[in-house]
């Protein structure tokens, strides 16, 4: 009885003060600079940079060298291999009723067109659905073109309602006789350039070059065919790399009082080519590692570790992670990734029964300047590197951002450091410092949920 009412008197005088030290280490993030800097340096020193390319090799480099310089110790570099995907000349043009040049963007993984292009008749869909339900006599020997506007919201889930329009479209087609598949562009803006993005090709199924047009453009392409025939000449000359070589990059701040348990966080180091990656995902490489660095430099009890993981955008680093880690999984005590731009942070969800625990009491109060709410419903994920992870048994915890606008520079051109916000970028930094803080300094099982009350 005594050992219970002394833990009970020590968790007592040790909560506030927890609190006490986070929002202190909350209003220093916010004027700290150390995410500005990391992004701009990624973007304008290594740029674009996609896994498996000569880039991804000088942001590995980059990666040690930024994380040395931040203090962070137990720097590695873990090898692999991936399946690299490479653009090469690309090019559409309508031919008929008239000739004009149209924007695309290929669809990573798409195979090329003949050397000399492809060209057929269109066939506009105005969604996804409307496609499936085409007979194959509307589509085969043609060019399929699926239209459906993304809605713009705050969760961003306009983008998961439609995901399956890039990833999945051109074996649907191919399905139905289709010669090639374009689809309206993932994105929220309406701005004449193109939005790339990861395709798959069904097994079985005959691969046809697939692409992603303006929105602009794919509006005029269903104008056009709404009066009578389209037709339009495609032309993509990518290739595949098979053995191409990616890395992950970590370090840790080490824990003072429990350093074999570990919280594992970042962001994805690879971009597509197209821009220079800063919301997706320079961003989330400098949120994380500035908020790693704030709470290692106040001494945690736990251990932070920072991921900067290489090939998320081709879909290899989440499972190749958990499979190599899988023997730390009981050491790991949360997971969690930043991979939705530097919106401000709105919404956390912890693990299951986090929330009531008495070592958490404080932290809605200690976010709530940040304007920020801890919900009620429990974390289920928080990122596709993390994935494996949390399956294997890791708690999750999650941040909502606004992601109004993420989507009018996802995977584009426009996806540049001249978009981060400055202050929003510094309030992600402060929301995941306090979290990081109350979390390395507990001793809770962030597996165990509360007892019910």
């Amino acid at each position: 009885m005594k050992t219970l009412i002394a833990a009970a008197l020590a968790l007592a005088i040790a909560t506030p003060a927890l609190a006490q030290n986070a929002a202190a280490l909350r209003d220093a993030a916010l004027k700290d600079d150390t995410a500005w800097n990391v992004v701009r340096s990624l973007t304008s020193e290594v740029g674009a940079r996609p896994a498996g390319s000569l880039a991804a090799a000088r942001a590995r480099d980059w990666g040690v060298a930024k994380l040395r310089e931040l203090g962070f110790s137990n720097i590695k570099v873990e090898p692999y291999t991936v399946t690299a995907w490479e653009r090469g000349p690309e090019s559409a043009e309508l031919t008929a009723p008239f000739r004009r040049p149209l924007n695309i963007l290929g669809l990573g993984r798409s195979i090329p067109t003949p050397a000399g292009g492809v060209e057929g008749e269109v066939v506009v869909f105005a969604s996804y659905d409307a496609m499936l339900s085409a007979t194959d006599r509307q589509i085969a020997g043609k060019i399929v073109l699926v239209n459906q506007p993304m809605v713009r919201a705050q969760d961003g889930s306009g983008y998961g309602a439609i995901n399956r329009n890039r990833t999945q479209g051109a074996s649907e087609a191919a399905r139905r006789g289709a010669i090639a598949y374009l689809t309206r562009s993932l994105a929220t803006d309406d701005a004449n350039n193109p939005h790339t993005g990861a395709m798959t090709y069904a097994a079985g199924v005959r691969q046809i070059p697939a692409a992603a047009v303006s929105v602009p453009d794919a509006n005029v392409l269903a104008d056009l065919a709404a009066k009578g025939p389209v037709r339009i000449k495609l032309s993509m000359m990518s290739r595949t790399v098979p053995g191409a070589p990616a890395w992950d990059v970590s370090g840790e701040m080490i824990g003072t009082g429990r350093p074999d348990e570990i919280i594992v966080i970042g962001g994805h180091l690879d971009s597509w080519d197209v821009g220079t990656g800063a919301v997706d995902d320079a961003a989330g490489i400098a949120i994380t590692t500035a908020a790693a660095k704030i709470v290692g430099q106040a001494r945690p009890r736990r251990t932070i570790r920072v991921v900067m993981w290489g090939a998320e955008e081709i879909g290899e680093s989440g499972a190749r992670y958990g499979r190599d880690h899988a023997a730390e999984v009981p050491k790991i005590v949360a997971a969690s990734e930043s991979d939705n731009g530097a919106g401000a942070i709105f919404a956390l969800a912890l693990p299951p029964g986090t929330r009531t625990k008495p070592e958490f009491a404080e932290l809605q109060s200690t976010l709530a300047p940040l304007k920020i709410n801890v919900v009620a419903a429990p974390a289920t994920g928080s990122g596709a590197d993390t994935a494996a992870l949390h399956q294997a048994g890791v708690p999750a915890f999650s941040f909502d951002q606004d992601s109004s606008k993420y989507f009018d520079l996802h995977h584009s051109q426009n996806d540049t450091l001249e978009q981060i916000d400055p202050g929003d970028l510094a309030q992600n930094v402060a929301a995941w410092t306090v979290v990081l803080h109350f979390i390395a300094n507990s001793t809770v099982d962030l597996r165990v949920p509360a007892p019910a009350r």
